[in-house]
């Protein structure tokens, strides 16, 4: 069997980098979505926010700033080819060696608290990363990282619904969600829902659904359908743009199913600010026999 190998420091200079471009670079589907959502929506107010909003991605592009001032916590989804060996440092040290250097050398926002309760002393350097390894056949390593600010963050929840709730408890629950949520989460917003799993991995699927492509409905109809009516009825709470009312609130929504316990259906709601921010890339390994 083949080994391949790869080094720590190609991996933190990856992760760096790619911190780096989630922060200043929105991606073009999400620039489509905004573009598109200016274009359907009616209040001349809400569309002048919109056009604010297109601008300050623009601008953050070209002068290579951030695209938010909250530069969120680095979370970072990781495809590990089970062939793949990493030398010189361990792999999880390099990840965070990657965020800290994008932190630091791109004056980023350092907003991860070592305490989450007494101390809550600042590290310094926007470490540890929030990381989740799948391995995975191949030699190869997948990064996709997402820096998550806690505005929307704060807005997510979880609900351990019966079976017998169907599909109008979960479009409920994600609604009701929103609707608390109001302008908190920096509207337009997408909506990242995961339904199965358990109490741990619904919420994980759901800030999953949050990278899937602008316009992607899930391959069954029957949740495709229910991507759309969770649209429709997001928008007709009429939030709008920064919470001063308007018809799109919700420029997406996405669903991710997980096989789950005959007696439950757990339903996670992940909500996320118009500057979705991700990036991914991808190391191959050399080999070594």
């Amino acid at each position: 069997m083949s080994i391949y190998r790869i080094s720590a420091e190609e991996v933190a200079e990856k992760v760096c980098e790619l911190a780096l471009t989630a922060n200043m670079y929105l991606p073009d589907d999400v620039k489509r979505a905004l573009t598109e959502a200016r274009r359907a929506e009616r209040s001349e107010r809400a569309r002048s926010i919109y056009d604010e909003i297109i601008k300050n991605a623009e601008l953050a592009a070209e002068k290579y700033m951030p695209v938010c001032q909250d530069c969120g916590m680095a979370v970072l989804f990781i495809e590990l080819g089970q062939d793949l060996h990493v030398d010189g440092g361990d792999l999880e040290t390099a990840v965070n060696e990657g965020v800290r250097r994008a932190y630091r050398n791109g004056y980023l926002r350092k907003s991860v608290v070592s305490d989450p309760l007494f101390d809550r002393k600042n590290s310094g350097d926007n470490t540890p990363a929030v990381i989740h390894w799948r391995i995975v056949p191949g030699h190869a390593m997948d990064i996709t990282i997402t820096p998550k600010g806690m505005g929307s963050e704060n807005m997510s929840r979880i609900f351990m619904l019966k079976p017998a709730d169907g599909a109008a408890g979960v479009i409920k629950a994600v609604v009701d969600t929103v609707a608390q949520a109001g302008a908190n989460p920096c509207p337009p917003i997408v909506v990242g829902v995961g339904i199965g799993g358990n109490f741990e991995s619904a919420p994980l699927a759901a800030k999953e659904a949050l990278l899937l492509p602008y316009g992607r409905r899930h391959p069954s109809a029957a949740y495709a359908q229910m991507e759309e009516d969770i649209i429709k009825e997001v928008n007709r709470l009429g939030i709008g743009p920064a919470g001063i009312g308007g018809t799109v609130t919700a420029i997406d929504a996405h669903i991710l199913t997980r096989p789950t316990h005959i007696a439950g259906m757990p339903v996670a709601v992940n909500l996320c600010c118009h500057a979705l921010r991700h990036a991914h890339g991808r190391l191959e390994g050399e080999i070594l026999r």
